[in-house]
């Protein structure tokens, strides 16, 4: 199995690349998202892979974060889902925002995503929103402050969970009490608060 390339980025389009790794040229076909966070035509890089192999082809799928590779893989376990209509889930919603999606289990937002009906968004919510872990439930419930890199609101939720709380019940015991977050204010009073309340 290929799972990664290194070498110079030859060519970068929408939707694919093709590498020189030690003189051999590769197609490597990406979301939009991997797009974005490539370096220019003719410098260095590393692209994650996935080698997707069937009895008619093969071909290789390439990512610039551990992440996308993931959500990649859990679409891929989907009954009707193959690797262009993972790539376009992954091209249409940052992989954050998907995961958000199905944890919380809305249809709605992954049936937005082009290529992707109802049926199909009903079957992807139903069968990957169990499929994450307490850590990844937990951000998507409650994510990082992005601004300001302020993980005390996620530390407390994983506290919490940690203390036997279900994930989701732990998010919003602390949500519950985010409206009262000082600056001075650690993590433990912030679990005590949302235990308290």
């Amino acid at each position: 199995m290929i799972t990664f390339l290194e070498g110079k980025l030859q060519v970068k389009q929408l939707g694919r690349v093709e590498m020189n790794v030690g003189g051999v040229g590769y197609e490597v076909f990406i979301p939009l998202s991997s797009y974005d966070a490539l370096p220019l035509e003719g410098e260095h890089c590393r692209v994650l892979t996935h080698h997707h192999i069937t009895d008619a082809d093969q071909k290789l799928f390439g990512f610039q974060s551990e992440d996308e590779r993931d959500m990649f893989l859990k679409l891929l376990t989907i009954s009707g889902v193959g690797p262009k209509l993972a790539i376009a889930a992954l091209s249409g919603l940052p992989v954050r925002e998907l995961k958000n999606a199905l944890i919380n289990g809305d249809v709605k937002r992954v049936s937005t995503i082009s290529g992707i009906g109802k049926k199909t968004a009903e079957r992807i919510v139903m069968e990957l929103r169990d499929k994450f872990d307490s850590g990844e439930q937990l951000d998507a419930f409650a994510p990082i402050d992005a601004a300001t890199g302020d993980t005390r609101m996620r530390d407390a939720a994983l506290a919490l969970a940690a203390l036997g709380q279900k994930p989701e019940d732990a998010a919003k015991m602390i949500k519950g009490v985010a409206k009262n977050l000082a600056p001075d204010m650690t993590v433990e009073d912030l679990i005590r608060m949302a235990l308290t309340k």
